[in-house]
């Protein structure tokens, strides 16, 4: 997953979340197509890719949710709520993000 310099904000890593569901969801449609072909030994790696799907979703949903509360929160900031975002938690949780991103990619 490459962030570039421009593009290290929540919005970014969803993207790249997303993608990573993508790539996650072909191999399983590659695995179970050579299981019905009777290569028995794609049992693991479909299940895996299973797990793997499961995971990658997951950040997907989280990553939405924390995207569009942030979206809210810049709205109010911009229509004078008197609200600030706190860019240090927000540059916090995108390294655990990021983190939990390498956990569940470094596997296969």
């Amino acid at each position: 997953m490459d962030f570039s310099a421009e593009e290290n904000g929540p919005e970014a890593l969803l993207r790249a979340t997303e993608d990573y569901y993508q790539e996650i969801a072909l191999e399983l449609a590659t695995a179970t197509r050579r299981l019905r072909d009777g290569e028995l030994g794609e049992v693991k790696a479909a299940a895996q890719a299973v797990k793997d799907l499961r995971v990658a979703f997951q950040m997907v949903m989280d990553e939405r949710t924390r995207v569009d509360k942030l979206r809210k929160q810049v709205a109010g900031v911009a229509g004078g709520s008197g609200g600030e975002l706190d860019f240090a938690a927000a540059r916090a949780e995108i390294g655990r993000r990021l983190a939990r991103l390498r956990d569940a990619g470094g596997g296969g």
